[in-house]
């Protein structure tokens, strides 16, 4: 079983160069396991501890090549980045990505909020380098990476917002009463969620099936990636398939934290700064177009946005992802 929050698994110091901890997910058959084209799992595995909280990091790539952190986005983990991630190891870089606290195989937390997301990056960083790193993010990873380069633009050299940031249409002019009201009846809804779950709902017996109950959120997304992503990112109990990803998720994870904030931080950012957009909008994500991040970019900015793709541009196109971020990178241990 993944070292992770039922064993609370420790390994030492793990800033001591070249020490890994490897595990991997036992597979009771072979009706259990999926490939899909061009993904690749990590070359490494090891954790980091940060406030109490063991976080699961993963790495692609040769070991002494120049580093590259990816952030992934909420409700999701590292896994997602299986086909990206190795673009660009094999371009020469050193890829590491971590699961945030209570998603993947990172423990669970009592305490889940954006300054926390953001202490987590940084123990991640601290453990790879002291240096400014390259870093890349998708959806909320995007938003989390794009506050911490405006907050502390020496501890990052590069940034590629992926999807991630907001949009001034998408943010509801809700009063604050109104607030207090909305939070109200979300956890009435949640505890009535719960107790009928007690009774009347099952988990997912098969893979394929928690896969279809994924692309209810993600329509653009194949089912032949969702099972590989269910293989590798959710795991059976004897009542069915779930994703390893800490329930009390479902209240928000976000902490106080509103979306216009990202959104007015961006003109702070001085790094060299990639926005990477999909053209399509899908139930996860912001819709954000080109036209709406315009105002807010400084000027060394750059705006993308790749056509016939939805929010998960580095899934549904990651060799022209791959393609974008790594032109924005340059040659690895250089400057961009």
């Amino acid at each position: 079983m993944l070292p992770g929050p039922a064993g609370r698994a420790r390994v030492g110091d793990h800033r001591r160069r070249g020490y890994f901890h490897v595990w991997s997910r036992p597979v009771t058959s072979a009706d259990e396991t999926r490939t899909y084209p061009g993904a690749r799992r990590p070359d490494r595995h090891r954790r980091v501890d940060t406030t109490g909280i063991s976080l699961a990091v993963h790495e692609w790539g040769d070991e002494d090549a120049p580093p590259v952190l990816l952030a992934h986005g909420g409700f999701d983990f590292a896994g997602t980045y299986d086909v990206f991630a190795p673009l660009l190891a094999d371009a020469g870089w050193r890829v590491v990505s971590w699961d945030q606290r209570g998603h993947g195989d990172s423990e669970h937390a009592p305490l889940y909020q954006w300054e926390a997301d953001i202490r987590d990056a940084l123990a991640v960083f601290d453990s790879v380098t002291p240096d400014p790193v390259p870093v890349i993010g998708h959806s909320k990873g995007g938003s989390l990476m794009s506050q911490l380069a405006a907050s502390l633009p020496g501890r990052i050299s590069s940034l590629v917002n992926i999807d991630g940031v907001p949009s001034h249409r998408s943010m509801p002019d809700v009063q604050d009463h109104d607030r207090t009201k909305l939070l109200a009846d979300d956890l009435a809804g949640w505890l009535d969620h719960r107790r009928r779950s007690a009774t009347n709902s099952r988990k997912p017996g098969t893979i394929e099936e928690l896969a279809q109950r994924r692309s209810q959120m993600n329509p653009r997304l194949s089912q032949e990636w969702l099972e590989y992503l269910v293989t590798i990112g959710a795991r059976r109990d004897e009542d069915g398939w779930r994703w390893k990803i800490d329930p009390s998720l479902r209240m928000g994870g976000f902490g106080p934290w509103r979306p216009e904030w990202s959104l007015y931080r961006l003109p702070d950012i001085t790094i060299p700064f990639l926005v990477v957009l999909g053209s399509e909008p899908e139930p996860m994500g912001w819709g954000t177009k080109t036209g709406d991040v315009w105002p807010y970019l400084p000027r060394q900015a750059r705006a993308v946005e790749v056509p016939d793709v939805g929010h998960f541009v580095h899934i549904e196109a990651p060799a022209a992802t791959a393609e974008l971020v790594l032109e924005h990178l340059g040659t690895p241990g250089g400057r961009s």
